[in-house]
């Protein structure tokens, strides 16, 4: 059951909320892609494959960097996400996440079969399993970041 706590935020909290879970899912996506890119490059050795995956890796950790930091500024500006446990897991799952993904786009820098097998291909699931480990923390938090108002007659 959702629990409502009251909580005084700042106002700078309810907007980076909003642009946080904007562009949360666009590195999630990404990197769930390079995983995909990556199973279809050793499948198959074609050099598109590689190409799509180190595009996607970038784009990943650009949007990445850029919730990242939102979810920085969310973070100690909302008390309410700092109190809980799920908060801080959140955090550091998915601040993991981009250092995984910042390693694995310097081994997909390799040229040829060498940059994805097996040292990419491993970092490529590492990290998707701790993006989708974040997402899943993202959905245990509770419902405390709504803010309590008063209903005045």
């Amino acid at each position: 059951m959702a629990e409502i706590v009251a909580h005084r935020e700042r106002p700078v909290a309810s907007v980076t909320r909003t642009i946080y879970l904007l562009l949360f899912p666009i590195p999630i996506v990404c990197f769930l892609g390079a995983l995909v890119t990556d199973i279809a490059y050793s499948a198959s050795a074609f050099l598109m494959w590689l190409h799509f995956s180190e595009w996607l890796i970038a784009v990943g950790l650009a949007f990445g960097a850029l919730a990242a930091l939102v979810l920085l500024i969310e973070f100690f500006a909302s008390r309410a996400i700092r109190a809980g446990a799920l908060g801080w897991s959140h955090l550091m799952l998915f601040y993991a996440a981009l250092i995984v993904e910042l390693f694995n786009a310097f081994v997909h820098t390799a040229d040829g079969w060498t940059a994805v097998v097996p040292t990419g291909m491993i970092l490529s699931v590492i990290g998707a399993i701790l993006a989708l480990a974040a997402v899943g923390s993202l959905f245990l938090v509770p419902v405390t970041w709504v803010e309590h108002r008063e209903v005045r007659p």
